[in-house]
């Protein structure tokens, strides 16, 4: 073959290419995203709470996407934001129950997480780019539990650039992308456990409480700086969520499982009804008049403390969350519709 016949065959085959490549961009689009079976062409009017376990390498509202299209739910959304780093507990609420996501997004939480000392980065995890290496001086445990002491309790904490916090209706992490010079402003944080257990070779295993806002990345980026070595997370994994202490979690895999071998009704199974998420909130039971009165959103006078509580028919269906007042009038803050529950 000449040069010239050579050089029109190699420039058709990557016409071809570059054709594929878009098709498969354009397929990409439309098609169902991985790990989901197609879904019910009809979306349903599902509600209730879907405790999946998260996996790595995928942002928060990807896997709520996904779970949302298994489900073939009409309304999903999850209780707070996971790094695409992290893995584990992400409840997903479905129909009603995004009415308590609220509730959720400001509850106590747990997580296990790895550190790596002598080494920063931009994104205060190993997914960013290294900004420092230093040496890591010898550490006995003791000063490693004196440092993590110190960002215990009630604590300023800044959060990374590399995150979804807005400024000006920008989330911060879009700035840092194009080149802006980002300051992410302190904000106080509370910080319940921050305990080490275990200590590597310049590795350390670490398990966290705190409550909302908190970034674990900041914390350990801090810690590192308090041991004078600098220091990026590596892992994390969250354990837990008040109230669900012992979630029992389920994974994409699981899930599609369980679809593939029994359907819409197989996947049911998997809710927790709206109640669960509010375990730890006092109920007051109404009478049928009262009942009535609260599922048309109208004030009734009830007996009970000043407070917020759940209002709940005589059968037990949970119908709102409510306030009572100084003098005894509850009102609606958030109504549940009639049927409202895991499935």
């Amino acid at each position: 073959m000449d040069v010239a016949n050579q050089s029109i065959l190699i420039l058709s085959c990557a016409k071809v290419q570059l054709g594929c490549a878009g098709m498969a961009r354009r397929l990409a689009s439309i098609l169902p995203m991985p790990h989901s079976p197609i879904p019910s062409p009809q979306p349903r009017p599902i509600s209730g709470i879907l405790l999946l376990d998260k996996a790595s390498g995928i942002s928060s509202n990807r896997a709520l996407q996904q779970v949302k299209r298994l489900f073939g739910a009409a309304k999903a959304g999850h209780t707070g934001s996971l790094d695409p780093l992290a893995t584990g507990l992400l409840p997903i609420c479905f129909g009603e129950a995004t009415k308590i996501a609220g509730y959720l997004l400001g509850a106590r939480k747990a997580y296990a997480a790895e550190c790596r000392l002598g080494i920063t980065t931009d994104t205060c995890d190993s997914e960013g780019k290294i900004l420092a290496e230093r040496p890591v001086p010898e550490l006995d445990e003791s000063v490693v539990r004196a440092a993590l002491g110190g960002l215990t309790g009630r604590i300023t904490q800044v959060p990374p650039v590399y995150s979804a916090l807005k400024q000006g209706g920008v989330p911060l992490y879009k700035r840092a992308r194009r080149g802006e010079d980002v300051e992410a402003p302190p904000r106080e944080v509370e910080v319940f456990k921050f305990e080490l257990v275990e200590k590597g070779n310049n590795t350390l295993r670490l398990h966290v409480e705190c409550g909302s806002g908190t970034y674990v990345r900041s914390l350990v980026r801090d810690l590192g700086e308090a041991l004078g070595c600098g220091a990026h997370l590596t892992a994390l994994r969250r354990l837990w969520i008040e109230p669900f202490r012992e979630p029992r979690m389920y994974t994409q895999d699981e899930l599609d499982s369980l679809h593939e071998q029994g359907g819409p009704e197989a996947l049911a199974a998997t809710l927790l009804p709206i109640e669960a998420g509010l375990a730890d909130w006092p109920a007051l039971k109404l009478d049928e008049r009262e009942a009535d009165a609260v599922a048309h959103g109208r004030i009734v006078r009830v007996e009970a403390a000043p407070g917020r509580l759940l209002a709940v028919s005589p059968e037990g269906r949970l119908l709102a969350i409510g306030e009572v007042d100084a003098i005894g009038q509850f009102r609606v803050l958030r109504g549940f519709a009639a049927g409202a529950g895991g499935s």
